[in-house]
């Protein structure tokens, strides 16, 4: 009672600020745009983050704060439009409710589905927020008492932890994840400035890889490809039949089956790393687990629509703590979500825990507001949003890229963004044909910053109380948390190895041949060998021992997992290849001839200045790869220079330029 008392003025405080109007237009506009985003498949809240990252630079934190967790909080309940009206995953948190949300849909029962789906999530979102809420009360005490070895320790917690269970195959995962450090560590060192994988000669490495590039290569382009790459509509048919007040009856008929499943998201998004890939499986395991009738489970059963999205909306609110307290992403959208923070010029921590509480609980209930207001929009948008996956995805593909190519130009305003966008994606679309763990990578260079600076400041003061005495140093390093975090630490990777088999994600891939699996693994080993080379030849001791120690570990992974490639058989996981056959393999598109025309956009800002550009490229791609005819594929040109344009002036942003313009002066927008 007294820890409650003593936060009523934080609590009064943040009340007043999310209920302002302009916060709240903010809150719906970021509902609205997580639902735009949340129908496609695959792309989620990482694509999301990424794109509207580059807008929030110099808004008020509030407003921002509502932007980015209105867009968060929606798109766990929006993806179920993908799961259940194409049986299609809308993200890799929403797998379980394709099996028996995809049936029920087929049977003509699209509308109970989709309502006992919103229900449940909106519910697990609420209770995600009112566990987060208590939790912050009641562990305020406890993290105060955080310095900076608990820090490290929970960190490298957080490294271990989204290694380990980051797939199938854990090898794999601790090489993205050391994969993702390693890039992470590229340009100057936050200490002593060395260089690390870069020159002087290359300005735009020296400050090492922007997060909103990364963000949008890594998750962004590849699935924008693979959708384009099928040439088909997204669904046949835009029909939800009837069965919404049966929905709800069915939730409220399971309502102890979804209030479990929101206990079971909370842990699991509290746990760093762990997140999306196995959340929705945890809780449709445990609800054929508990039935005593499990006969209907994989061909429509609403038990197996109500556990996992229950679970994948209270996982956003689990995955704040560690976000919020600790700054340590719970999952990959929480990593571009602390990337927001650092716009608004935030600091999640102990620190903002303790001088900031109104603001973090503004977030809290943000997200459970966004929660209501995105639940309410999907059941009265459904019957329109079911129309629009009828559509083409050639159609507005070409948009996409262009607005993934302006939002990626605003994060340095400089055309070398636009290379770097290409090379991050190429590696993105790697990473997901042979299945290795895109958030994994995406958290690992999110933390290999904040795990550096860790590091040094921990040795540096380390080493003072050690000159004074032993004791002194190892009481400051050795303390009852750092140890029992060591200990989570520890017993996380046993665990993690166990649980690995629960990540079902890619499990029924198809493999044909070890040739591309090992070449692509083969060239991760290399570099990751160059980059350790580098890292040893490093002068600064303190800027060469970080990346040198996480080079060593990644790169005996690395290793390991070569020799596990060469001596287990084609069938092995190792050698999962989406190339091999399915829905990738079988495409009527291949997989570089469709990324070549994302290559042409960019090529052709640096040669015409991206206004241009754009135009060139939407009236080429309307023409030639969507067969429209000229006529439509004008106006498409045209309405999508109209947008493009009234977005970058609502926001005062500038347009790539290219060679054209640094020998003509033209005015805005071709500037």
């Amino acid at each position: 009672m007294d820890v409650f008392l003593s936060a009523l003025p934080e609590l009064g405080s943040a009340f007043s600020l999310i209920f302002q109007p302009i916060q709240l237009l903010y809150l719906i506009a970021g509902v609205l745009l997580g639902l735009s985003i949340g129908v496609l498949p695959g792309l989620g809240g990482i694509a999301g983050l990424s794109l509207v990252l580059p807008f929030i630079y110099g808004m008020d934190q509030v407003s921002g704060l509502a932007l980015m967790v209105g867009l968060v909080a929606v798109i766990p309940t929006s993806d179920t439009f993908s799961s259940v009206l194409l049986g299609i995953p809308g993200s890799s948190a929403s797998q379980a409710t394709v099996l028996d949300g995809f049936p029920l849909s087929r049977k003509g029962h699209a509308a109970q589905a989709l309502s006992a789906a919103f229900t449940s999530s909106l519910m697990g979102g609420l209770f995600g927020a009112i566990i987060l809420t208590g939790f912050i009360l009641i562990a305020r005490p406890l993290i105060l008492a955080f310095g900076l070895p608990e820090m490290l320790m929970i960190t490298l917690l957080g490294l271990s932890m989204v290694a380990i269970l980051a797939g199938r195959v854990p090898l794999k995962g601790i090489v993205a994840a050391g994969l993702g450090v390693m890039v992470g560590t590229i340009g100057a060192a936050p200490a002593g400035g060395s260089l690390r994988m870069s020159t002087y000669d290359i300005p735009y490495l020296v400050d090492g890889f922007q997060l909103v590039i990364v963000g949008l290569g890594i998750y962004a382009i590849p699935e924008i490809v693979s959708l384009l790459r099928q040439d088909r509509p997204i669904a046949t048919a835009g029909e939800l039949g009837e069965g919404w007040m049966q929905g709800v009856k069915d939730w409220f008929r399971y309502k102890w089956l979804s209030f479990r499943c929101a206990v079971i998201g909370v842990l699991v998004g509290v746990i760093p790393g762990l997140g999306g890939s196995v959340v929705d499986w945890l809780a449709y395991g445990s609800a054929v687990q508990t039935a005593k009738d499990r006969s209907q489970f994989g061909s429509g059963d609403i038990r197996g629509v109500i556990a996992p999205e229950s679970s994948n909306n209270a996982k956003e609110g689990g995955g704040l703590v560690p976000t919020l307290i600790f700054g340590i992403p719970g999952s990959g959208s929480m990593a571009i979500f602390l990337g927001g923070l650092a716009l608004l010029n935030m600091t999640p921590g102990p620190q903002m825990v303790r001088n900031q509480l109104d603001t973090t609980y503004t977030i809290v209930w943000s997200l459970a507001i966004a929660n209501i207001f995105g639940a309410g929009l999907c059941i009265l948008l459904s019957k329109y949003i079911a129309k629009l996956t009828t559509i083409r995805f050639t159609s507005f593909a070409p948009y996409l890229f262009m607005i993934i190519a302006f939002a990626a130009f605003q994060s340095r305003q400089s055309i070398a963004d636009l290379a770097a966008l290409i090379g991050v994606g190429a590696l993105g679309i790697l990473l997901r044909r042979f299945d290795f763990s895109r958030p994994a990578f995406l958290i690992g260079f999110v933390l290999s910053y904040q795990t550096e600076v860790f590091v040094n400041q921990a040795f540096q003061i380390a080493g003072a109380r050690f000159r004074r005495s032993a004791e002194a140093g190892w009481d400051y390093i050795l303390s009852p948390i750092t140890i029992g975090l060591l200990l989570l630490t520890i017993l996380s990777i046993i665990v993690g190895i166990r649980a690995s088999k629960n990540i079902r994600e890619n499990i029924d891939a198809p493999v044909s041949t070890k040739r591309a699996p090992f070449i692509f693994m083969g060239c991760v080993t290399a570099y990751i060998a160059v980059a350790t080379w580098d890292a040893w030849n490093v002068s600064r001791f303190q800027d060469m021992i970080f990346p040198l120690t996480i080079g060593l570990v990644t790169l005996a992974g690395s290793v390991a997992l070569l020799v596990r490639m060469w001596i287990k058989p084609v069938t092995d996981d190792s050698f999962i290849d989406l190339e091999a056959g399915g829905a990738d393999g079988e495409a009527p598109y291949g997989l570089w001839s469709t990324l070549a025309w994302f290559v042409g956009l960019l090529a052709l800002t640096g040669l015409f200045g991206f206004v241009i550009a754009a135009a060139i490229f939407l009236f080429a791609f309307f023409v030639m790869r969507a067969h429209f005819t000229w006529l439509r594929s004008a106006i498409s040109t045209a309405a999508g220079l109209a947008f493009i344009l009234f977005l970058a002036g609502m926001l005062g942003r500038d347009f790539p330029p290219g060679l054209l313009q640094t020998y003509a002066d033209l005015p805005w927008p071709l500037t």
